[in-house]
């Protein structure tokens, strides 16, 4: 398995591949536009941005994330362990958060995760050098290979759009479960990072709807 970032013709081949096997992907296009690369640059930033996103709503993450960049510029491990209790507040995080933060930059910061390695070693091991740190989940270690690594078969199955896509796609009677959702995806593979991104293009375009 190649180990390079996924490219925009990578993505159009993800994207041909999943249509042709699922005609509901195939409405997804049709309705609502090709869907983005989503793509972060790799690295400590967009490793704290994704776990801020954790439970809130990404407009929400964004304004915590740059009043964080206000407070820490540049934003490096270094300078947010340099931040105390009431500049993490001010700039909108949460007791829990502000430990996942500090976590994360301590880890970071002594070398005990190096995100410049991460680039080099397949998925399950990108998953468990992640998910060692207190703070970063199934959830943001997914979307971490997704869009900062861009690995083509990461599976995000626990985010809400994700899941509330399928159950939209798929006209389910309530939502699935991670477990279920991953199953489902099984038939996606090698591309579900492209079916990820195809159920929030519907996600989406539900969304904008009057």
């Amino acid at each position: 398995m190649s180990l390079q970032p996924m490219t925009p013709a990578d993505l159009r081949l993800g994207v041909q591949e999943l249509t042709r096997r699922e005609p509901l992907f195939a409405g997804v296009v049709a309705h609502h536009g090709f869907p983005l690369m989503w793509d972060r640059p790799p690295g400590f930033a967009s490793l704290l941005h994704i776990m801020l996103e954790q439970q809130v709503s990404l407009a929400s993450a964004r304004v915590t994330f740059d009043r964080l960049g206000a407070l820490a510029a540049p934003l490096t491990a270094k300078n947010l362990l340099q931040l105390d209790d009431a500049q993490l507040r001010q700039a909108g995080l949460s007791r829990q958060k502000s430990r996942y933060a500090r976590a994360i930059a301590a880890a970071v910061e002594d070398g005990s995760l190096d995100l410049d390695a991460l680039s080099g070693c397949d998925d399950d091991t990108v998953d468990v050098k992640l998910r060692a740190v207190v703070g970063i989940g199934a959830w943001t270690a997914a979307i971490y290979r997704l869009s900062a690594l861009g690995r083509p078969d990461a599976w995000p199955g626990g985010d809400l759009a994700v899941v509330a896509g399928i159950a939209q796609l798929w006209q389910l009677p309530a939502l699935p479960s991670p477990a279920e959702t991953l199953v489902r995806a099984e038939a996606w593979r090698p591309w579900r990072a492209v079916a990820a991104r195809l159920l929030w293009q519907h996600y989406l375009g539900v969304r904008k709807r009057p």
